[in-house]
């Protein structure tokens, strides 16, 4: 049976390294987090599976690789300032922070929220905040990277207010099956964006698209 630190590791070489995830600090991170410590109790023996893990109704972990993905087009460098939008029990935070970078996980579920500052406890750097997701933190920016675990509808621009000139957004943007990985870049006041890849995580409230409304 394989301990947690073989399952990390056949986790980085069969499940991010076959799914284009070749930044070596991207790697060496989600090599050295503890995954089994940042999912639910009862879901510990999934830790290392490929799939992504629910936390709540509208509330979830993403699949290793899809989160490698996600925080690799962020192209994350030391010291840069990160927000982890819908941060759950603080699993991206961590490796966001593993990166080097320093920031806020937000996260408005309050048991949630909890679980998050017990786990990240003693990363410097690193600041829980329990507030709405859609319109971010009132403190703690501008960031240089924000990572949205989850789906959004529309166009989150109350995150990307929040960015730094140069900061770059990534969230899973879109209805259903048709929903992609999305990065936004932005560049003064305007936002340029681009699909990455096909993607699927559940929808995040506060970002849903007014009925009627074709994506």
């Amino acid at each position: 049976m394989l301990d947690d630190a073989q399952a990390r590791r056949l986790m980085v070489d069969c499940q991010l390294r076959t799914f284009d995830v070749t930044n070596v600090a991207v790697l060496d991170a989600f090599g050295a987090v503890p995954r089994e410590r940042f999912v639910p109790a009862d879901r510990a023996a999934f830790a290392y599976s490929d799939q992504t893990l629910r936390l709540g109704p509208d509330r979830a972990m993403p699949a290793p690789m899809l989160l490698a993905r996600m925080i690799q087009a962020l192209a994350v460098e030391p010291g840069a300032r990160f927000l982890d939008v819908a941060a759950g029990y603080g699993y991206g935070a961590a490796i966001l922070s593993g990166l080097g970078a320093e920031g806020v996980a937000l996260e408005p579920d309050a048991a949630l929220a909890a679980g998050a500052r017990e786990r990240l406890a003693g990363r410097p750097g690193v600041s829980v905040v329990e507030a709405a997701l859609d319109g971010g933190p009132t403190e703690g920016g501008p960031f240089d990277v924000i990572l949205v675990e989850g789906r959004v509808e529309v166009r989150p621009q109350g995150l990307l207010d929040q960015l730094a000139d140069g900061g770059r957004l990534v969230c899973v943007m879109g209805r259903d099956r048709a929903a992609k990985a999305t990065l936004f870049v932005r560049a003064g006041s305007a936002f340029g964006s681009r699909p990455l890849f096909d993607a699927a995580l559940p929808a995040l409230p506060g970002f849903a698209a007014d009925a009627g409304f074709v994506f």
